[in-house]
């Protein structure tokens, strides 16, 4: 992949720690963000929840706003925009890393995953 892509993580999130070292051990071109401080786009998440197929992959479901928000009840009545406004809103709802790009749709870090696509 020649496109520099956009990681959003968490600095403290040891899984987002493996998933940036993977990306630096195989030499893939990224800029780092912090989810907490930057969360992704609409358009992004618009983006994410098209490849995904729904918004519940998108929520980050052992986090404590996600518990704090109710987000497990309220997400099978919630309508994608709402999910878009909500996690576009507070990037520690969003399951990280995530990274999105016209190339690459990624939500949580499976190696076996990012190598296939990122290659």
């Amino acid at each position: 992949m020649t496109q520099r892509i956009k990681v959003y993580h968490y600095p403290n999130c040891s899984t987002c720690k493996k998933a940036l070292s993977f990306l630096k051990e195989h030499g893939i071109a990224f800029e780092a963000c912090d989810i907490s401080m930057s969360p992704p786009t609409s358009a992004e998440l618009r983006q994410m929840i098209e490849h995904k197929g729904g918004i519940r992959p998108l929520f980050n479901t052992s986090g404590q706003r996600y518990r704090e928000g109710g987000f497990a009840a309220r997400i099978p009545e919630m309508s994608a925009e709402d999910a878009i406004r909500e996690l576009s809103r507070d990037g520690m709802l969003v399951k990280r890393p995530f990274v999105v790009n016209k190339d690459v749709a990624l939500v949580g870090f499976k190696p076996e995953e990012w190598q296939s696509l990122l290659r």
